[in-house]
């Protein structure tokens, strides 16, 4: 076995249905008194919910998270948590509350509690990510993990089958570049083999069942497995390509995620045959990047960036943002190899390497 390195990151997970009910427990645990809870416009019922089980420890609700997390907002949420005294924040949603507990924790060090509804996965990780002008930025800070996260899989029987399905192939993507990591190791690589596959087996009974429970609760454990992947080791070509496109062109982060992936893959094969055969396996196919392409397709997916607003004459600045700041990727980055991959995500085609 070759050396490695390996840290868990120090986060406490509830998991299980009806967890929400710990909410106020865990905000006491951490000693707060003061709590701002976010939101996303959509999902401020919601949010009142959580400020409702909280009693006099909510100080107020904020329900403007926004994809990508402009600047703007971040900057509209700090502001609020100060003018409230608040001295923890709970983040109740997908991703993008998530990363608006974070842009908040990054400058203030605000204490996170995270409620996922979603299979984003941001909630196990200390990468933080913000928008402005038209350039998504992301970093690590172990300011902004999430201190508790409170997975409760009834909050996501709302979820559209759509997103579901959007939402859980994000997490697959998450696990899928942990296994091609540099810095990846035994231990990461078993936590993504067995999230991959959850997600797998789970979006199959979701499409005969949206409202399995027992399938809600198998996409949440793997999202929450692809997630700590994703906290512990660095993000390849893929996770680059996607926040290009979606903070330089504001498309949906999970769609994208989901017409990408097959072809990252793919352009990664030759470097990696042992994370392919991981992925593959787990897949229940002999192809990693044919495997997540027939995945996303059997389940409804859109597969193209056409189908997600993505403008033809993005890709050449698109390709130019990728190979600008390289991440580290198993397959060297080639800018004219970059550009005909986005192209066949464009264009829908299966992926090719």
């Amino acid at each position: 076995m070759k050396p490695f390195t390996y840290t868990a990151n120090p986060s406490r997970v509830v998991f299980g249905v009806g967890a929400l009910a710990q909410l106020g427990a865990e905000v006491e645990r951490l000693g707060a008194t003061r709590a701002l809870v976010l939101s996303t416009p959509g999902q401020v019922a919601l949010a009142g919910r959580a400020a409702d089980l909280l009693g006099d420890r909510a100080v107020g609700v904020f329900a403007q998270a926004m994809m990508h997390v402009p600047v703007e907002t971040a900057r509209q949420a700090r502001a609020e948590a100060q003018r409230l005294g608040a001295d923890c924040a709970v983040a109740i949603g997908g991703g993008s509350t998530t990363g608006l507990g974070k842009a908040i924790a990054l400058e203030s060090g605000l204490p996170i509690i995270a409620v996922p509804t979603t299979y984003a996965g941001s909630e196990m990780t200390p990468i933080w990510g913000l928008t402005e002008g038209g350039v998504k930025k992301t970093g690590r800070d172990t300011r902004v993990l999430p201190r508790t996260v409170i997975y409760d899989p009834a909050l996501t029987l709302t979820l559209p089958v759509a997103l579901t399905v959007t939402s859980a192939i994000n997490a697959v993507a998450h696990a899928a570049e942990g296994l091609y990591a540099p810095d990846g190791n035994p231990i990461t690589a078993l936590m993504a083999e067995e999230g991959i596959r959850a997600s797998a087996v789970a979006l199959a009974a979701l499409s005969a069942d949206p409202f399995d429970l027992a399938a809600r609760s198998d996409a949440l454990y793997g999202a929450w497995l692809c997630g700590s992947v994703l906290g512990s080791v660095a993000m390849g070509l893929h996770h680059k390509l996607c926040h290009t496109l979606g903070g330089s062109f504001n498309l949906p982060h999970a769609a994208v995620h989901t017409v990408i992936l097959p072809h990252a893959l793919a352009y990664n094969a030759a470097a990696a045959p042992e994370a392919m055969a991981r992925i593959a396996r787990a897949l229940g196919h002999d192809d990693a990047a044919q495997g997540v392409f027939a995945l996303a397709r059997r389940h409804g997916a859109a597969i193209s960036l056409r189908a997600l607003g993505m403008p033809a004459d993005g890709l050449d600045r698109a390709a130019d943002l990728a190979v600008n700041a390289p991440y580290p990727n198993p397959q060297p980055l080639e800018r004219a190899a970059l550009r005909a991959l986005l192209q066949r995500a464009f264009d829908g085609l299966a992926p090719s390497a």
